[in-house]
């Protein structure tokens, strides 16, 4: 057997219980992984058990965790597995699911767990260029990304990407976070000093789910949407998760390949 026969990637999401967004961000991601290197099987792997179950009771969906997945990749002959998150950043999510699969790392000739969606100065740079061609927002207008926001010291991703808009000469695309210190509330004085004429939201996670459709975009008065209406701005939201755009799955393609280059 060569190594082709023997190596076999594993697709980790944290998972969504929105199958709309579910189609176009997961699967499409594993379906360029897929198309990219077509000679090894490919596995999936959702690390929110609260999202499985729900899968599960609903719609009768049976989504393996990594211990499953790990364990089916050993039944069937596995030598070499790749590991690919779809993770934004690598936080806590990251750091447990690394920690699950590296359990299992004796059942194997190699495990290679390829990089979060943003790690290198390189990632960070595209990933901005890309959000920038996707929204490109008008003059008048701020672009403010909802980002989901953690207590890990990889929250500074976040202020950090903000910062590299600025650099990229775009003072009206703005970063916040659901959870942390970045939350609505943090930008509202400084909205006041820009005084844009609209104000247009949209999430900067891999799918649009819970997040995107209740914190962001939701009827509720703690919504940003409800709470930036509420201060007398005009709201646009897109629902529209990063893995919905070519040029954030592409990051992750090369991101498998320098994984597969390490076999």
């Amino acid at each position: 057997m060569g190594v082709s026969e023997k190596t076999a990637i594993l697709v980790i999401s944290f998972g969504t219980s929105y199958a709309e967004t579910r189609k176009k961000t997961i699967e499409q991601i594993e379906a360029d992984l897929h198309h990219a290197y077509p000679e090894y099987p490919i596995y999936r792997a959702w690390t929110s058990a609260r999202i499985r179950a729900k899968l599960l009771n609903r719609d009768n969906i049976h989504i393996m965790d990594i211990d499953e997945a790990m364990t089916q990749l050993k039944t069937d002959g596995t030598r070499n597995v790749i590991v690919q998150p779809t993770y934004v950043i690598t936080g806590f999510e990251s750091d447990a699911m690394k920690e699950k699969v590296l359990a299992h790392k004796a059942d194997f000739d190699s495990v290679i767990i390829c990089d979060s969606l943003m790690v290198s100065k390189r990632d960070k740079e595209e990933v901005c260029q890309a959000m920038v061609r996707e929204y490109h927002p008008e003059a008048d207008e701020v672009l403010l990304f909802i980002g989901h926001g953690t207590e890990h010291v990889a929250n500074e991703l976040y202020p950090e990407m903000d910062q590299l808009f600025k650099d990229f000469g775009y003072s009206n695309i703005h970063m916040g976070t659901v959870e942390g210190d970045f939350c609505i509330e943090s930008f509202l004085d400084e909205l006041k000093e820009l005084h844009p004429d609209h104000i247009h939201l949209a999430p900067f996670m891999i799918v649009a789910g819970d997040h995107a459709n209740n914190d962001m975009s939701g009827e509720d008065d703690d919504s940003w949407k409800s709470i930036l209406e509420k201060e007398g701005y005009s709201v646009t939201c897109t629902l529209k998760g990063l893995g919905e755009i070519q040029e954030i799955r592409n990051i992750f393609i090369r991101h498998l390949r320098e994984g597969l280059d390490r076999i």
